[in-house]
């Protein structure tokens, strides 16, 4: 995968994976919805979610054109009961593997709404979204969980990551994705991380 035009000029020290925020392995779609971090952020949580437009298809660029406010909200009458929202994600992983990147890391991206974890209120401040094409509760693509472990491999190397978590760890009752059907295990496996890293949910006793 290769980087599309768009991506900001670096705000950092380039670095052979990431340039002012912007993953090389990703295409890049900027969008605008998103904002500033706070002050002296230390962004240290990655939240999983998971999307399918309308829920249970695949596939197409619909996910892609409500990040950059761009779906069409008569195209299918799902979409007028979200009609008007504007959301993003920094990244989006398709059934395919494939990866986009629609805000750099170094912003803010409006996926977590109303949070809270490890102690912290307004998740969105100091975390990073990563969006899985699938409906919660079902399984997740192997092409998936490859391009997840590579992009978590170089968040861990990048950030100061301590912990990976659900939208529905960070609000529970009101979110349930990625839901029963996403394998942390596998995701710990794959980043040789520790347990203490993943939601007190999908420890082992």
């Amino acid at each position: 995968m290769t980087s599309t035009d768009g991506a900001p000029p670096a705000q950092s020290t380039p670095t052979a994976l990431w340039r002012g925020g912007w993953y090389r392995f990703a295409r890049h779609l900027p969008s605008p919805n998103y904002g500033q971090r706070p002050f002296a952020t230390r962004v240290d949580l990655v939240v999983l979610h998971s999307i399918s437009l309308p829920p249970g298809a695949y596939g197409g660029n619909a996910v892609q054109r409500l990040f950059t406010n761009q779906l069409d909200w008569d195209e299918h009458p799902y979409y007028k009961t979200i009609e008007g929202i504007q959301v993003s994600s920094h990244f989006y992983i398709q059934r395919t593997g494939e990866l986009w990147q629609f805000v750099s890391c170094e912003n803010r991206a409006w996926h977590a709404g109303v949070s809270h974890y490890r102690g912290r209120a307004n998740c969105n401040d100091d975390s990073i979204g990563i969006e899985l094409e699938g409906l919660e509760g079902e399984h997740f693509a192997a092409a998936q969980y490859e391009t997840l472990a590579c992009l978590g491999a170089a968040l861990l190397q990048g950030f100061p990551i301590q912990h990976i978590a659900g939208h529905e760890d960070v609000a529970p009752g009101r979110k349930l994705d990625p839901g029963a059907g996403f394998d942390w295990t596998r995701l710990r496996q794959a980043l040789s991380c520790g347990p203490q890293v993943l939601p007190v949910r999908t420890r082992s006793p």
